[in-house]
């Protein structure tokens, strides 16, 4: 195991530069995911950190040792890619033993290997099959076999579970938690999926446009985010954001759309007259009758039931909104509605710059 570290790093292909000073740390036995849309850089600076890609400037260290010129085989790293990348040709247990053998490892530490990691993640069955004969699950696990029995300081995931379906995501998503609660190897993971990010990170990179937007654990970018960008990507539903203008009076502060429509907003941040984005997640947005004091009034424009929850969308002036409630409410499209926002719940951005206004 050990540590990684990324100090100014920067890339670029000709003029175009596609990472601006990347910086962060990765504790020993640490699991971070690099999340992000398409093109924001994530793995292009996993590729970096696997050798697979030249860095323009700053360094990257494993284990307090600067890595720019090590070559990716000396870099002790073992990456599990999008594909699978099996050889066709060989079987389950020749897959995973090939590594080692291109290393001239000793027969017996091959076979030690192969069956540990194996029975891992419960290969053992297969060692004899092709890979054809493997479903996508399998052969996901027989490539993160391939780099379990290297033993590696880090393990490099990129987007492992793309090619997968809905169910054998979740399942496999899983899996790979609790491969790296058993072996504490650190772990780099990149994905755009920030639901993959929320359930397996220790930590959480957000990243876009090659600018890193925030770094911390998963619940606390959910509760905290820094930006409008990261509220917007992190959460699903994604959070509900309305633009307005803070407005202070006797009865209270409010932020006020312009179009008769005002969200309650608790003292502190923002100034009056001040443009802002209001966000409010799904989860914190409550039904109540249309009359209720202090509710948003709103007209229900779609109901999409998803069993244990109901997920509303909800036009409340010029704007939709999407509640989540918990059981099957007895609405019907076109009803009149109230929204009840959670107190304490409501995040506040600077509608030009979408950094959080501190309260």
């Amino acid at each position: 195991m050990a540590n990684v570290s990324f100090h100014a790093v920067e890339k670029a292909f000709g003029t175009t530069k596609v990472l601006h000073g990347i910086g962060f740390a990765i504790d020993d036995g640490e699991f971070v995911v690099l999340v992000g849309p398409s093109g924001c850089g994530k793995s292009t600076l996993l590729r970096m950190l696997a050798g697979l890609e030249e860095i323009t400037a700053g360094t990257i260290a494993i284990d307090g040792k600067v890595v720019n010129d090590v070559e990716s085989k000396d870099r002790d790293i073992a990456m599990v890619f999008q594909s699978y990348a099996l050889y066709p040709h060989m079987t389950v247990g020749q897959n995973m033993a090939f590594s080692l053998k291109l290393r001239k490892a000793q027969p017996n530490v091959i076979q030690e290997r192969v069956n540990h990691a194996a029975k891992i993640l419960n290969l053992e069955p297969y060692l004899d099959r092709y890979p054809r004969e493997l479903s996508g699950g399998q052969r996901q696990r027989v490539a993160m076999g391939r780099a379990i029995v290297r033993d590696p300081k880090v393990f490099l995931f990129d987007e492992p579970l793309s090619n997968l379906d809905a169910k054998l995501r979740v399942a496999m998503r899983a899996e790979i938690k609790a491969l790296h609660q058993r072996l504490k190897t650190t772990t780099v993971y990149v994905t755009h999926d920030q639901v993959e990010a929320m359930t397996m990170a220790d930590r959480i990179v957000v990243m876009h446009d090659g600018r890193i937007e925030q770094i911390g654990r998963p619940l606390e970018l959910y509760d905290h985010p820094a930006n409008l960008f990261v509220a917007q990507f992190i959460g699903s539903p994604a959070m509900n954001v309305v633009h307005g203008t803070i407005r202070r009076s006797g009865g209270g502060t409010v932020v006020d759309m312009g179009d008769g429509v005002q969200w309650p907003l608790l003292d502190g941040p923002g100034v009056e007259g001040q443009s802002v984005a209001y966000g409010i997640r799904p989860g914190d947005l409550s039904l109540a009758s249309s009359t209720a004091p202090g509710a948003v009034p709103g007209e229900i424009v779609v109901i999409e039931p998803t069993g244990a929850e109901t997920e509303l969308l909800v036009q409340a002036g010029k704007a939709q909104v999407t509640l989540v409630t918990h059981g099957r409410p007895e609405v019907s499209p076109g009803e009149r509605v109230g929204l009840v926002v959670a107190p304490g719940k409501v995040h506040v951005f600077d509608q030009t710059t979408g950094e959080r206004l501190a309260a």
